[in-house]
């Protein structure tokens, strides 16, 4: 393999969602590993209120709507970390249907533990903090489609 051959081979994997590459051949080994995005940020906006959608059809009301109607919304600290999703794929809650969720709202967790399942391509990357604290919001539903760089989860460090 030439000087051009690896430095191709460098720039697809740079534009891949592969994170490891290894190749041995008779006389020659390389290995390509991709840097390892951070993946939280720390948000010091104003609270994030997250109201779902109503449907589409809503029966006719005859009353006007009163304010101890409306849902409340939990209120977020401002000293909150937002992690984000490192890549475009598909979000799972769970490693598979019938097992529990990774974490849940309240849940304290750690750097290094798996908080969820990113598919893309295929292939299940799962996603770690890198962040300690408590679980505040679940951001994505299940089997949900996710950009890059999309909120997933509200933790309180």
């Amino acid at each position: 393999m030439d000087f051009k051959q690896i430095q191709e081979l460098i720039k697809m994997i740079n534009k891949s969602n592969i994170g490891e590459l290894s190749i041995e051949q008779k006389d020659f080994k390389i290995s390509i590993r991709q840097k390892e995005e951070q993946i939280t940020q720390v948000v010091a906006a104003a609270p994030v209120h997250y109201q779902p959608q109503a449907p589409a059809l809503l029966p006719p009301q005859n009353t006007p709507t009163a304010p101890a109607l409306a849902p409340k919304a939990t209120e977020i600290p401002s000293n909150t970390i937002t992690i984000k999703s490192p890549m475009i794929g598909t979000f799972y809650r769970k490693p598979a249907p019938e097992k529990p969720n990774f974490v849940e709202e309240g849940d304290s967790i750690t750097p290094g533990k798996v908080i969820c399942v990113i598919e893309a391509m295929k292939l299940f990357n799962e996603i770690e903090s890198e962040v300690s604290g408590k679980i505040i919001k679940v951001l994505v539903d299940d089997a949900s489609p996710v950009e890059f760089d999309q909120p997933l989860f509200i933790v309180e460090p």
